[in-house]
């Protein structure tokens, strides 16, 4: 069964005029509740061309139904804009299997002194893990699209390849944890899909910035507050 966004675009462009659109995080100084155009077909297919893989079915509609890029969860999505005709393809980054296993490397203890007969077998087995966590580092987002910044390193990843398609992950590798699920809402368990990743940040932000019930945080104070359509 498709998936339909009907009314979403309306509702995040509505928020522009909520009295306490500011303060949703990220939108004051960031996406603004500001949306890029939808893509037409033709303009999706030519970017899938290019990543080498067809993107999760709920992403795709929502790129063509709501826009490619702008408001969203934290800092908002990034834009996603047609190739030119003679762009060569990206690396096969996206196509290649998502690993979400791999995260569990990590577990790996560091080599301690105390556990080798010599220095020489130490040294060996440290350099064994260290080229092993480098390794790690790349391949953790290998069959992801990063989708958007959540603020200090933290990313949002969508997976594109494998069992785990059209899931969200967190790419936390900036503290050295890997790329880990995000939790789902309350009474929900499983893996979070794009739609109810999307969704969720919607009704709070509306919840959000349309309370007038209760008292404001501070405003940040941006000297410019919105991000202009199409300058994401």
């Amino acid at each position: 069964m498709g998936v339909t966004w009907a009314g979403v675009r309306e509702r995040v462009l509505a928020l522009r005029e909520a009295p306490r659109w500011w303060a949703v995080f990220g939108a004051e100084g960031g996406h603004g509740f500001e949306l890029l155009p939808a893509l037409t077909e033709e303009q999706l297919r030519a970017v899938e061309r290019r990543l080498g893989t067809e993107l999760p079915e709920e992403y795709r509609a929502f790129l063509l139904e709501v826009g490619a890029g702008g408001a969203g969860p934290d800092y908002g999505l990034f834009p996603i804009r047609p190739p030119e005709p003679d762009a060569p393809p990206v690396t096969d980054h996206c196509a290649l299997p998502f690993r979400s296993e791999l995260t569990a490397e990590l577990e790996r203890e560091e080599p301690q002194r105390a556990y080798y007969p010599d220095d020489d077998a130490f040294f060996a087995a440290y350099a064994a893990w260290d080229v092993r966590r480098d390794e790690l580092h790349d391949a953790f987002t290998e069959g992801t699209l990063c989708i958007n910044h959540q603020g200090c390193g933290y990313y949002s990843l969508l997976a594109v390849t494998g069992p785990l398609r059209g899931t969200m992950w967190n790419d936390v590798r900036a503290i050295g944890e890997g790329v880990v699920p995000v939790e789902p809402r309350a009474g929900r368990t499983g893996h979070v899909s794009f739609t109810q990743w999307y969704l969720d940040w919607l009704d709070h932000a509306e919840r959000r910035a349309w309370d007038t019930t209760t008292e404001p945080p501070p405003r940040v104070g941006f000297t410019s507050s919105r991000t202009p359509a199409g300058k994401l």
